[in-house]
């Protein structure tokens, strides 16, 4: 099961920097290795994060399989309107998280 934490200020100047802080759990395999009986694990990692804020698209990282097991991610990005910012995580097997964050702009 995958659980994603998110952090960044509720109220900000307009103008201002934001720093925003994503941390993502999830079972990851790279593919790499094997079982007992020499069998390949099948790679389940993220593959992709995209960050948008009021459906513009500010943030975007690829994945690859020497990724992190729990991914933490620190960008910034310009308050320019009060407005929800949403996270989207996606990786193999289906795997789709998605969290949101409301930011008020004074």
């Amino acid at each position: 099961m995958a659980r994603a934490v998110v952090s960044l200020p509720a109220t900000v100047k307009r103008g201002e920097i934001v720093e925003i802080k994503t941390l993502v759990q999830h079972a990851m395999e790279t593919g790499f290795r094997r079982t007992q009986l020499g069998i390949a694990i099948p790679r389940d990692i993220i593959r992709l994060f995209v960050c948008t804020y009021n459906g513009e698209e500010i943030f975007r990282a690829e994945f690859h399989p020497a990724i992190a097991a729990n991914p933490l991610l620190t960008f910034t990005t310009v308050a320019t309107e009060s407005g929800s910012i949403a996270f989207t995580w996606t990786g193999d097997k289906g795997f789709s998280l998605t969290e949101s964050a409301r930011i008020t702009v004074e």
